[in-house]
């Protein structure tokens, strides 16, 4: 078995093999919707998708931008993170989101922050308990 390693998705054949596991967390995408809004968030957001993979497999994603805010400062903020169901409680989203963090610290960014619905009651535990995240706002939307 190949070991685990973690690599930029940049091409559609890479991007359509993350699909199937981005799906699990964003269930309201078809193909056509989830590469036309990377191919966006790439061009005007410096959008990045990385995959974890065990061997050939890619186990988990996580989708980051680099940005500048009032409030954050320099940070990254991470879009999507999603392991496959099949694959959790494995270490593999704590792995991917702490490459995110090396990521960003490398790259001269100051923290990294991301949103989570209030559902996820067990990815809460996770960026809180194991990832030593703060919770620090809500956040809202309006749909136009």
């Amino acid at each position: 078995m190949n070991p685990e390693h973690i690599k930029e998705c940049t091409t559609i054949e890479e991007l359509m093999t993350a699909f199937p596991v981005m799906k699990q967390l964003r269930t309201h995408l078809d193909e056509a919707a989830y590469l036309s809004l990377i191919e966006e968030a790439r061009e005007k957001d410096s959008y990045r998708l990385f995959a974890l993979y065990e061997g050939s497999e890619i186990v988990a994603v996580a989708g980051f931008k680099p940005m500048i805010t009032l409030y954050y400062g320099r940070f990254v903020w991470v879009c999507d993170l999603v392991t496959d169901q099949t694959k959790r409680s494995y270490g593999y989203g704590e792995k991917l989101l702490n490459f995110v963090h090396s990521w960003a610290a490398e790259a001269g960014y100051e923290r990294v922050a991301l949103s989570s619905g209030l559902q996820r009651t067990d990815a809460h535990r996770f960026y809180e308990s194991k990832m030593g995240y703060d919770k620090v706002s809500y956040v809202f939307k309006k749909e136009l």
